[in-house]
């Protein structure tokens, strides 16, 4: 497969998060991906949040015939 720095995600997850090499090879992307930080976004939009964004900018539901 290409596009993947392979020495180089065993290197982290061997060295840094001291992972046994069984272990890295069982995780899937999204997990070690989630182990090395990325994806922490901020928590999805509260619904007083969602709520503020609508009263700012009603839906304009009149049809034009």
């Amino acid at each position: 497969m290409s596009g993947f720095d392979w020495p180089g995600l065993m290197r982290v997850a061997l060295r840094g998060l001291r992972l046994h090499p069984r272990d890295f090879w069982q995780l899937t992307p999204a997990e070690l991906l989630m182990m090395l930080g990325e994806g922490a976004a901020d928590a999805p939009m509260g619904r007083a949040r969602l709520e503020e964004l609508a009263q700012a900018y009603p839906d304009n539901l009149e049809r034009k015939a």
